[in-house]
Formats: structure tokens, sequence, C-alpha cells
């Protein structure tokens, strides 16, 4: 094991059911999102029962986005945030949905979304004090290094810039555990497979379930933030699962 491997901090182990080292992961988990991108808001539309997207506007609310807001979604996906903070900030404001998968993207842009770029959060394509907001939606298991996205989100932040990360995360009791994870391994891949006819899709949200189990615990991730200099981070729990991670960039003296 190299020096860069032992200090990286992944939110993850390697999954070999997917990968069989820590340098194929970004290929891989590109790959399945473009083979899986037309059919990822049908499917998590249908896992979340229809309130996925009234649960993200009411975290960018809580979390203070406004109308002229410049936001920065990082691991934007098809765009769902993206596409509810463009709504916040209106007119006046800016968002750019920045994620590595064209695919991802490309239904992105169809959801409306209008500014979008290709890109990793370990090594965004922007200048220093650039956002108000950088926000990330369910998408920071999919990052190499905690401490390096963490690094950068800082980075393009305006001093006094908010961070807002949110995440699914493993229930504390076993029996709710237990029946989140028949819910998302064995339920909706395969009702992706059925409905979508798509066995990249199945495979997806098996992958989607085994991060959300193997994922560092909450206490590390408000750590690492922590430790790259962002004030008052926390973590907030919302029906025992959605976890929302906040953080401030230091004010100028």
């Amino acid at each position: 094991m190299t020096k860069d491997e032992q200090t990286r901090l992944a939110p993850h182990p390697v999954l070999p059911d997917y990968y069989g080292k820590a340098e194929d992961r970004r290929t891989r988990v590109d790959e399945m999102f473009d083979s899986s991108a037309e059919h990822y808001d049908w499917i998590t539309d249908v896992m979340s029962f229809g309130s996925g997207r009234m649960y993200r506007r009411q975290a960018l609310l809580r979390a203070g986005i406004k109308a002229g807001d410049k936001v920065l979604d990082v691991g934007a996906g098809t765009g769902v945030v993206s596409w509810l903070a463009q709504q916040i900030v209106g007119e006046e404001g800016l968002v750019v949905a920045l994620d590595p998968s064209k695919g991802m993207l490309t239904q992105a842009v169809k959801l409306g979304v209008e500014h979008t770029s290709m890109g990793l959060g370990e090594a965004l394509p922007f200048p220093d004090n650039t956002f108000d907001y950088l926000t990330m939606g369910f998408a920071l298991r999919h990052v190499a290094d905690l401490g390096a996205a963490f690094a950068e989100y800082q980075r393009v932040l305006k001093p006094g810039g908010k961070i807002l990360l949110l995440e699914i995360t493993r229930p504390e009791g076993k029996i709710a555990t237990a029946f989140l994870k028949f819910y998302l391994k064995i339920i909706i891949p395969n009702l992706a497979k059925i409905f979508r006819r798509s066995a990249d899709s199945k495979v997806l949200m098996r992958y989607y379930w085994d991060t959300i189990e193997q994922c560092v615990p909450p206490a590390t991730i408000v750590e690492a933030l922590k430790a790259t200099g962002l004030e008052q981070s926390k973590r907030a729990v919302v029906l025992s699962i959605f976890s929302e991670y906040t953080g401030i960039k230091p004010a100028r003296v």
C-alpha cells in the first residue's frame, strides 16, 4: 500500500462485487451511472414514494439558500437538486451542476438545468471563492477521498459560504437496518429490472445499498469536515436515515 493510499480517507472500502481495486472504482462507477442515467429519476421517485424532490427542496431552504445565491451542486447526477436550487435562486442567482457522468448530465439538461460541467469533486474546475453554497445530494459515497473533496469544496466557497451534503445513512436499530437493506438492495433493484427492463440499473441500485452499508460512520464525516477548517460542522438527522451535513467556510478576518 502506498503512502497516498494510507492517508486517503475513502467513504467506504473496496467493494469486490463491483471492482477489484481502488483505482478501478471511478471507471466502474461512471460506467454504472452512464448506463442507468435514463432510468435513474424513475427509480429514485419510486424509491422515495414520490417525496424525494419535496425533501430536497426543504433541505435547501433549511440550509438558507435564497434568491441571488451562487450554488455549485457537486455529484449532481440527473440534476434534481440543481433544478430545485435553480428555482430558489432565481434569475439573479446561478446554479452549476457538476458530475463526472456525461449520461447523468445529459438527463440534467433535459430536466431544465441551465449550467452543467463535467468534473470530480476532488478537482473542481472553478476559481477560489466563487460560490455562496456547495451542495451534494446523495453522492458523497462516490468520492475517492473525503479529505481531498472537502478541501476543494471549501476552496471554491466564498468566505462565509456553506456546504450542504445530503446522504442516506444506516438506521441505528438492527431491525430498521434489515428492513431498509431488504427494500433498497432487493425490492428496488428488481423493480428497476422489471419495469425499466434494465439489468444495469439493477446492478447500480444494489451498489447503492452496498455503499450505504459500508460507508464510514457519520462522526467520521463530521470530523473530516472539521479537519479541513470548516466551522460549525455538524450532522442533522431527518426520519432516522437522512443525514444533512453542514459546515461554513471561515470569514476573512
